[in-house]
């Protein structure tokens, strides 16, 4: 009888392991290169354990709940931010801000938050051509999104990796959230430097490249766009943070 509930236990054991390793195997729908990239930069459990970012671009501060992509940006002369149901525009003076802050507001933190924003819910995942650059190849995984997720379900994302220690080094990307159909001009970024803050890698510079005709990066398009003060957080902000400011 001892034997037999032994060797009950063991089979339940056993089915329990791998029933998790299903769950795992089902969660975990990305690329082993992607998962390498996002290794390497700070791990994808540990991301998902986070709750709020911040950081600086010029005199824009950036926080964003990383649960319910609740945004805010404040500046010196207007803020903006989406709560949850809108997205609002707050300025000390009237015509301060001249962009869309729809377009806007979680812009840069896509950009800022990479590699683990490529591993959202709704993503599907491709091979995708590599790019070389200074005689060195970097190997691409496409990411596209399933219909109806998020405003701009027909983005789409290649991010090229260093296939020596899997960072992040390029990001290329369309933009269809003004014309709301699929496009295949990409847009092209180096991300030239990275910062080390509370067990992440965060982009210290990226720069926008220009491509020659076989999509291949050139030369520098811009002048490169930096961010400073990165802070991660374990802790949500209150909704009310997210609000739009009440004019007095």
């Amino acid at each position: 009888m001892k034997k037999l509930t032994i060797l009950v236990a063991l089979t339940m054991l056993i089915a329990s392991c791998k029933n998790e390793s299903k769950r795992e195997i089902k969660k975990e729908k990305f690329p082993e290169e992607l998962g390498k990239v996002f290794q390497n930069h700070g791990g994808i459990e540990n991301w998902r354990k986070a709750r709020t970012l911040s950081f600086n671009k010029g005199e824009e501060a950036h926080t964003v709940d990383l649960k319910s992509r609740k945004t805010l940006i404040n500046t010196p002369n207007y803020s903006m931010g989406y709560n949850g149901k809108e997205v609002w525009l707050s300025e000390k003076d009237s015509g301060t801000y001249k962009g869309n802050p729809s377009f806007y507001h979680n812009l840069f933190f896509y950009f800022y938050a990479m590699p683990f924003v490529l591993a959202d819910d709704g993503i599907i995942y491709s091979e995708a051509k590599s790019i070389s650059f200074e005689g060195k190849e970097f190997p691409g995984v496409k990411i596209s999104y399933e219909a109806n997720v998020g405003s701009s379900p027909d983005d789409n994302y290649i991010i090229y990796y260093n296939p020596e220690n899997y960072q992040m080094e390029w990001l290329a990307y369309t933009v269809t959230f003004r014309s709301k159909k699929p496009s295949d001009r990409y847009n092209l970024i180096r991300y030239e430097e990275w910062k080390a803050s509370d067990g992440f890698k965060f982009p210290k510079k990226i720069t926008w490249y220009q491509k020659d005709e076989n999509g291949q990066p050139t030369k520098p398009a811009r002048p490169a766009t930096e961010f400073t003060l990165p802070l991660v957080s374990k802790t949500a902000l209150k909704d009310a943070s997210f609000e739009k400011p009440i004019k007095e």
